[in-house]
């Protein structure tokens, strides 16, 4: 078998190459890595919106959900389909299984496509063709606004014009994927039509709207061939502007004709009420987004996109301001630097700790295999298209101390080796032939605790997934940087005399040594006492585990927040306008805010993987605040809670901050499904009842809102039939009274242009004026009222909620701002009093909320967990081919609990998904002390020694690498302390790594010697 150690020893060439290689290989890819802020991860949902123009929200659930949802559950790749019918419009929301792979995605929303279409001939007269929307996973990190500078100076479609020139320019900028424009404003041409100008000159308003529909249609007008020429017929007739719709001759029943302009009133305006209102900074805009191509360095295509936009002063003229929501570029700039900082602050105090602990050689040659290692990493990375962004650049500093544990031991052993009298190649021979396999084992079964992490087939094991791989590289580096180029350094800055000691002379007689020898041997004595203290400390470490206080995933340090504003049902457009513009008023005189941008029924475009914007509705606002430092934040929410409740007390307002992961709609969720949606709002009410007993529960609602009133005409089909009305002449003349009818198009440019039909304002939207609708039937107008039956108020769900196919409802609250209670904490109070609820047969409870988002994460990954478990304990057993030593490390691993728990409620910092990440990990790394630990027994007892004795001896020497492996772990996590995101991870590592050092030092020989059976022989 090749010699390792000798041959990079001796062929000193072959292994500065491999250093050069590691090193300026390292460099160069470190600068072609790409820059993100988050990982890439793809959201495995689709919806699909189906208009049904006058249907109620149950004949919407009954023609239409129920067709789409049947024909989705279908799809062998659905989990979840949920479902809002409501006045006019179904939207269905497919989520896929988390196994799914995101590769095939696209054509998974192909075959959703194919059977909406293939369903679209099922659907009842009226319903529009379904739109389905799969483009939730675009991300458009920079989001601009573009306001006017003064008011009234630019009109939205001046406006309009300007960003959309702006974004074909930044389209063609290399690295950009996408241009999203939002907040723009459709424009009509109004045809206001007086009743009495109808009615004097008998003029049906049908007459003119087909008049209309007919002028401006496209149609093909064939070719003709004139002599060896085959020409195409293209006639001309389209409207070329707005005044030439005036020119129209409009037919009375009496063979009359007239200009339609002198009878009705021609304009151009914006629709109202508009689809979607932005403002920013209190002024009108419009929202540009830009998405970046994948794996491509989001901070160089920031500063292009900076360049192209200072370039585009011809395009953009004074008087037009714009600045940005959010660049991400900036954010990951800052992002990436300060974790590039915390990993440069985690490899000094690594070194720190070596100088300190194994002197100055010794300290500065697992430094610089440390930075070999490291860069070694960056080219695999590179390799593998592996982006730096928060999880992989957690992952580098979560190795960090492990990354040296393999040197530390080649380099111990050599040392150790040379005060004994080998030479430095002897020592370096010895070492690498003994442990090279045992660490490669270990090495492998501390990548292992963390494969749930990577191999977990959920989103989010494909968000966190970067962890493991980072994990897998370094390590992998590690032992092989270990066992090859490590030699060769001890070699180059070691002497062969210096280290020589005489025989007399014990190399772990230092008073650290001598103390651990004394605690070892009471240990070893006193083994039942030993092991009666670690169980009865991991019993009340289980018991304080229930104080643990537990969470998903914390808030982002990013200082912007949002403000969600739902007032009553039936609020109109502009009302809700005016009072969220009244609210950003208060917000932009505040010292502490930087900014604040407003969107009314709808929100921004996605510029963080994390945005959730708020649903689209009359009633509904979304204010998207950044303050100048995030500390100020707690302070600004709880001021909007006091401004609302002192001058919008009607409002319902949810303040959530920028979170790390996609939240949920509430923080505590309850959903009962039934078919009967009267039983359900009384079973929500009794969960509200609960909710409101809480003092530290806040934002009490549900999701199918309280109804709302619609005011009914009554047609009489008789009557109707006796003057020749259909009910069809009755909905239309409502329609034409309401809103306007669509009659046709007009065409400016690229735009088409709806042609609304209404009548005069002072006639039309006025409940006053219903009563004086003119109907035209046989040649005469006639009231409305002569085929109505009276008007009835009636009330009807606003919303009907499906989840699964079944009518459900959901109840929501979150902790109250002052809450001294987490939402865990809160939902634990709760919870039995929900449980105890008595259900009607045919209905069911679930709870959701982040206990349903923490418990399917933690479950999908925990599934992983026994075959892994399964694979560490394989290579134990194979490592040392017995049962009793592999028991005597895995015993230990439970046990580490104990430092988990101390840590955790020490710090008061909450268990979240990644502390249990970490939980997973710590896991690996106690194994992979036991089995370096249990690998010198086997060296002891090759040399004669009985049991005891030998692992005596193979604790106190393995007492200095496994301390150093630990101390270098733990102070490598210092700087993730005060990262939000890993913090519990940190803590959970830190603390259990540390105590499970004791575990290995003091439980592994107390349980090694208990399963020998071995007597005492010191």
């Amino acid at each position: 078998m090749v010699d390792v150690a000798k041959y990079f020893i001796e062929k000193k060439v072959t292994s500065w190459m491999v250093t050069a290689i590691l090193l300026v290989g390292g460099v160069m890819a470190f600068f072609n890595l790409g820059q993100l802020e988050d990982p890439e991860f793809s959201i495995k949902q689709v919806n699909i919106f189906t208009s049904y123009p006058g249907a109620t929200p149950e004949q919407v659930e009954d023609e239409v959900t129920y067709l789409l949802e049947a024909e989705m559950q279908n799809m062998p790749y659905v989990d979840e389909i949920t479902s809002t019918s409501s006045a006019g419009l179904s939207e269905v929301n497919v989520l896929l299984k988390d196994t799914v792979p995101g590769e095939i995605l696209n054509q998974v929303w192909d075959e959703v496509r194919k059977k909406v279409g293939d369903l679209e001939p099922y659907f009842p007269p009226g319903v529009g063709s379904p739109i389905v929307v799969d483009d939730f996973s675009d991300v458009y990190g920079i989001l601009y606004a573009f306001v006017a500078s003064e008011e009234n100076t630019f009109s939205y479609a001046e406006l309009d014009s300007i960003v959309t020139e702006v974004s074909q320019r930044l389209a063609l900028v290399d690295g950009v994927s996408k241009v999203v424009i939002a907040g723009d404003q459709t424009e009509e041409i109004r045809i206001e039509v007086p009743t009495k100008n109808l009615a004097s000159m008998g003029i049906p308003i049908e007459a003119i709207a087909s008049v209309l529909s007919e002028q401006n249609v496209v149609n093909s007008s064939g070719y003709i061939t004139i002599g060896e020429e085959y020409l195409r017929l293209s006639p001309s007739g389209e409207f070329e502007s707005v005044e030439e719709l005036g020119l129209l001759n409009i037919t009375s029943a009496s063979g009359k004709t007239v200009k339609l302009r002198d009878i009705a009133t021609i304009s151009r305006a914006y629709t109202e009420p508009s689809s979607h209102i932005i403002q920013f900074q209190g002024k009108p805009a419009i929202t540009l987004g830009v998405s970046f191509l994948s794996g491509v360095n989001v901070v160089e295509v920031g500063d292009q996109v900076r360049a192209e936009m200072a370039q585009l002063a011809d395009v953009i003229p004074l008087g037009v301001d714009y600045q940005p929501i959010y660049f991400q570029g900036d954010e990951v700039d800052k992002a990436v630097n300060g974790f590039l900082f915390s990993l440069l602050q985690a490899v000094v105090i690594v070194v720190l700790v070596l100088l300190v602990f194994m002197g100055l050689r010794s300290g500065f040659l697992i430094g610089l295999v440390l930075t070999v290692t490291i860069f070694g990493t960056f080219i695999v990375m590179d390799i593998a298209n592996i982006a730096l962004q928060r999880i992989s650049l957690g992952g580098l500093i979560i190795a960090l101390g492990m990354l040296v544990d393999n040197a530390i031991v080649v380099v111990e052993g050599v040392l150790i080796g040379m005060q004994k009298g080998r030479t430095k190649l002897q020592a370096a021979s010895d070492v690498v032939k003994q442990t090279k396999w045992p660490l490669l084992g270990a090495t492998v079964i501390a990548v292992t605790a963390f494969a749930p992490i990577g191999l977990s087939p959920d989103s989010m094991g494909e968000f966190v997934g970067s962890l493991f791989w980072v994990l897998l590289i370094s390590l992998m580096i590690s032992w092989f940087t270990a066992v090859s180029i490590t030699p060769f350094f001890c070699d180059l800055l070691f002497k062969d005399k210096s280290f020589v000691t005489a025989d007399s002379e014990d190399p772990y007689g230092g008073v650290i040594f001598t103390l651990f020898k004394r605690l070892l041997s009471a240990a070893m004595g006193h083994r039942w006492i030993t092991i009666g203290a670690m169980v009865l400390m991991l019993f009340v470490a289980i018991i304080g585990f229930g104080s643990v206080k537990q969470a998903f995933f914390p808030a982002s340090s990013t200082p912007i927040f949002y403000v969600e504003l739902r007032y009553p049902t039936g609020h109109s457009m502009e009302s809700t306008t005016e009072k969220a513009a009244q609210l950003g008023s208060y917000l932009n005189e505040d010292q502490r805010v930087d900014f604040v941008a407003s969107t009314i029924n709808g929100g921004l475009p996605r510029y963080v993987l994390t945005y959730s914007a708020i649903e689209s509705d009359t009633n509904s606002a979304q204010l998207v605040v950044r303050a100048f430092e995030s500390e100020d934040i707690p302070d600004l929410l709880a001021d909007i809670e006091s401004y609302l409740a002192e001058n919008q007390p009607e409002v319902f307002v949810k303040l959530r901050r920028m979170a790390l992961a996609p939240p949920t709609a509430a923080d505590i969720e309850v959903r009962f499904q039934g078919e009967d949606a009267q039983v359900l709002r009384e079973l929500a009410e009794q969960v509200k009842t609960i909710y409101r007993a809480n003092d530290n529960l806040d934002k009490i609602r549900d999701d199918w809102r309280q109804p709302v009133k619609v005011l009914q005409p009554i047609f009489d089909v008789e009557k109707g039939a006796e003057l020749g009305i259909s009910k069809n002449d009755f909905e239309t003349a409502l329609l034409t009274f309401s809103e306007g009818q669509t009659v046709g198009v007009y065409r400016d440019g690229t735009d088409l242009l709806p042609i609304k039909l209404m009548l005069s304002e002072e006639e039309s939207g006025s409940v006053d004026q219903l009563a004086n609708i003119q109907l035209y039937s046989n040649g005469r107008y006639i009231s409305i009222t002569e085929v109505t039956n009276g008007f009835n108020v009636v009330w009807e769900n606003p919303n009907i909620e499906h989840k699964d196919r079944e009518r459900t409802i959901t109840v929501l609250a979150d902790p109250a701002l002052d809450s001294p209670f987490i939402a865990d904490q809160l939902f634990q109070q709760v919870r039995a009093d929900i449980e105890a609820i008595e259900l009607p047969n045919g209905y069911s409870m679930a709870f959701g909320g982040e206990y349903e988002a923490s418990s399917e994460a933690r479950t999908n990954m925990a599934k992983l967990v026994p075959m892994g478990f399964l694979f560490m304990v394989i290579i134990t057993i194979l490592l040392f081919n017995s049962f009793l030593e592999t028991a005597a490390v895995w015993i230990c691993v439970p046990l580490s609990l104990i430092g988990i728990v101390t840590g955790l409620l020490l710090l008061d910092i909450p268990f979240g998904f990644m502390g249990f990440i970490g939980q997973l990990s710590l896991t690996g790394m106690v194994v992979k002390n036991g089995i370096v630990l249990i690998d010198q027994v086997n060296v002891e007892l090759a040399s004669g020694k009985d049991h005891y004795r030998a692992m005596y001896d193979a604790a106190v020497s393995r007492l200095r690498p496994v301390m150093m492996a630990a101390i270098t772990t733990i102070l490598g996590l210092v700087p993730l302390l005060g990262d939000p995101f890993f913090q519990d991870m940190a803590v959970v590592i830190s603390f259990g790594l540390g105590f499970a050092t004791l575990l290995t030092l003091i439980a592994v020989p107390v349980l090694y010697i208990t399963f020998h059976r071995a007597k005492r022989t010191i």
